[in-house]
């Protein structure tokens, strides 16, 4: 059973259908290892043990029926605290929702539901989402599984930590500057962030729409890029709640034809230049998909290294008048102290509509630009951020990092990351892959390649 909590959530439902093992054999399995690693990790912050294994008795009697109810049937999942499931309490990680229950899951939650899987528990993250790690007065903090004086990551860091560690098999996150991909790389598993428009967000806290509603998606965190596969179709597409959500077909990784896709690489965005670890990690990924047969070019996009001023600029727009307004929604009265450094940097840095609007034209060009540099290649690949730890309590000092992947929230694109080296201090190195928009297919494609060839995910001494 130990080997099958650190497989891929495609080898368990494998396993449930062929009556290998019982989904109680495995819900029970992952709940042992939550309560062996939890307290360690402080990652699972709600746990649904009475509620996962009466779905997972009606599972088995199901299948014993000969009734499949879907592709993940039997299977177990996490889900980050932003986003709501019934009966269970959700505070997106502020003060003012620490006893707050939904009344209906989240649209995604109702979708992974319908296609079988079995939902363990809620997982931390900052409060509202604000922060590169995960850290909130209600829960304290998350740390890394491969060595708990770092963070996992964040915002979705609480899931990135129980997957690494073995206590669930996937889960969901949701990115608005990097928040499913640095945690992915921080803790050595797979991830993506859907294009823009891709999965509906409706039930998430924070809620969908304002002006910046194209920066941040829902996306799906596993140990292995099959899983990523798997699971993003089940979540995507319109629900007839969430306004920008678009009826595009989700094409089949699979399909792509490796050999004739082109890559571009860089190094650096000449914003902040990344240990020297991870650059050769970059490198060395590129050097794959050259023995793969595909063109490989070292190039980097014009603009690229106005992404951090854009992106600050974007989200400091309001001087924290959108933030201050959300917390008082949820009835928050007392700040972490993440949320006050968010707040302090945002009020320092309010424009006038005039210089807003100048700023939104920036960013039109800064998209434009980026695509027509896209028409020459298929994937873009880069570093995930310019480190390969963090320290707690370190995100606001250390912002520019996370330039890499901020980039692909300004253009909207679907953006993959998978484990594809190891620092010296035994630290997981992961790197990302940006496709063009709706194309997913392509960037978990060559995501796979780097994880068969340089071998993904490894078990953390946890």
């Amino acid at each position: 059973m130990r080997d099958i909590l650190h497989g891929s959530a495609s080898r368990m439902a494998r396993a449930l259908r062929a009556r290998k093992l019982s989904s109680v054999e495995l819900i029970r399995a992952h709940l042992d290892r939550i309560l062996a690693v939890n307290p360690k990790l402080n990652a699972v912050v709600q746990l649904a043990e009475e509620q996962a294994l009466a779905e997972a008795r009606k599972a088995d009697q199901a299948l014993a029926r000969g009734e499949l109810r879907g592709p993940l049937h039997g299977v177990p999942f996490t889900l980050k605290d932003a986003i709501e499931a019934e009966g269970l309490v959700s505070t997106g990680g502020t003060e003012g929702r620490k006893s707050f229950v939904p009344s209906q899951d989240a649209t995604v939650v109702r979708r992974l539901r319908a296609a079988g899987a079995i939902l363990l528990g809620k997982t931390n993250c900052p409060e509202l989402g604000w922060a590169w790690e995960s850290d909130n007065l209600i829960y304290g903090r998350t740390n890394n599984p491969y060595d708990l004086s770092l963070s996992p990551g964040g915002s979705s860091g609480g899931e990135s930590a129980m997957i690494a560690a073995g206590g669930s098999a996937f889960g969901l996150g949701s990115d608005a500057g990097g928040s499913v991909r640095f945690p992915a790389h921080a803790t050595g598993i797979a991830s993506i962030k859907p294009t823009s428009g891709r999965v509906p967000r409706t039930g998430h806290f924070p809620g969908p729409g304002g002006p910046l509603d194209t920066l941040w998606q829902i996306g799906p965190l596993a140990r292995y890029v099959a899983d990523l596969e798997l699971i993003l179709p089940i979540i995507s597409g319109p629900d007839g709640q969430d306004p920008a959500i678009a009826p595009v077909p989700l094409e089949k990784a699979r399909a792509v034809d490796i050999k004739k896709l082109r890559v571009a690489f860089f190094t650096d965005n000449s914003i902040d230049t990344p240990q020297p670890e991870v650059q050769e990690t970059v490198r060395r990924a590129a050097q794959c998909f050259a023995d793969a047969g595909m063109v490989t070019e070292e190039a980097r996009p014009p603009q690229i290294e106005h992404t951090f001023e854009l992106f600050r600029g974007l989200f400091c727009a309001d001087g924290g008048a959108g933030l201050e307004s959300l917390l008082k929604m949820a009835g928050t009265t007392r700040f972490h102290f993440l949320m006050q450094r968010a707040l302090e940097i945002q009020r320092q840095s309010a424009c006038s509509m005039i210089e807003y609007g100048a700023l939104v034209s920036r960013w039109d060009a800064f998209r434009s630009a980026m695509l027509g540099f896209m028409q020459r290649y298929d994937v873009l690949l880069s570093p995930v951020s310019s480190r390969i730890e963090m320290i707690h309590g370190s995100t606001y000092d250390r912002l520019p990092s996370f330039s890499y992947t901020m980039t692909y929230n300004l253009t909207g694109w679907p953006a993959a990351v998978v484990r594809a080296g190891t620092s010296s201090r035994g630290m997981p190195i992961g790197i990302q892959l940006a496709s063009r928009p709706w194309e997913e297919h392509v960037a978990l494609a060559a995501a796979r390649v780097i994880e068969e060839s340089l071998g993904g995910y490894h078990r953390p001494p946890l």
